[in-house]
């Protein structure tokens, strides 16, 4: 059984709370890679702890105190994304599980310090936001699934769903990146794949073109359009 703290907890309840909704036991289980019977123990001490409400056999919402603990440890974890992705190098399907190890052990003057030689950044690598020291999140702009443009439509990556490593690396060797440009060429009406084409900009050229599946589309999202003067947060194999 993993060591996992209810920090971790309470980092995932947050990714997963949606308004006027609860989070289960069950995806908990499913993200943190435990037992049910695991989660239901933690849920009832962060209950007992005044970090959550736990509805039996319904899910769990943060109170005040869990949201400002669950603020700061995403805080922590996509900060140090972002400096292993932009100045350590590191490929994004390794970032993730880094940042879980170097987030616990970090003081908060580091955790500034850190953000400061990245030049207060809003976004980690994977596009998601990043809450500020008080804890106010960027505002996001508007995008949706790769999966929903139409054939011709084209569309600027915004952000990338990491919860799985193996669609990061696939991602990493298609070279699909935030910012980058992606036009949809075709779609297949067998299984609903895309054949897309994929810059960089518009400026470079370099165009590729990849073939997609659905599943995959729908864990990539973009803003409708072509975005001018966009920064790439670019990484160093």
């Amino acid at each position: 059984m993993p060591n996992i703290s209810k920090e971790d907890y309470l980092r995932v309840i947050y990714k997963n709370y949606i308004e006027d909704s609860l989070v289960t036991a069950t995806v908990i289980a499913d993200k943190l890679d435990v037992s049910n019977a695991a989660v239901t123990d933690m849920l009832k001490k962060l209950a007992k702890e005044k970090f959550i409400k736990y509805f039996p056999y319904k899910g769990v919402e943060l109170l005040p105190k869990g949201m400002e603990t669950a603020i700061n440890m995403v805080r922590r974890h996509r900060i140090w994304e972002t400096y292993l992705s932009k100045v350590i190098g590191l490929p994004l399907s390794m970032i993730d599980s880094e940042a879980e190890n170097l987030e616990h052990s970090s003081s908060d003057e580091l955790i500034d310090r850190l953000e400061e030689i990245l030049g207060y950044p809003e976004f980690d690598p994977h596009g998601d936001p990043i809450p500020s020291k008080k804890g106010i999140l960027p505002k996001k702009k508007k995008s949706i699934p790769l999966s929903e443009l139409e054939v011709d439509e084209k569309g600027t990556v915004l952000r990338v769903n990491d919860e799985s490593d193996e669609f990061i690396e696939h991602l990493t060797k298609l070279g699909i990146e935030l910012n980058h440009k992606i036009k949809v060429l075709e779609r297949r009406g067998f299984d609903n794949s895309l054949l897309i084409e994929v810059r960089a900009s518009e400026i470079l050229g370099g165009k590729k073109e990849h073939s997609i599946s659905e599943k995959y589309a729908k864990n990539i999202f973009v803003e409708q359009g072509f975005l001018q003067n966009k920064s790439t947060l670019k990484k160093t194999h």
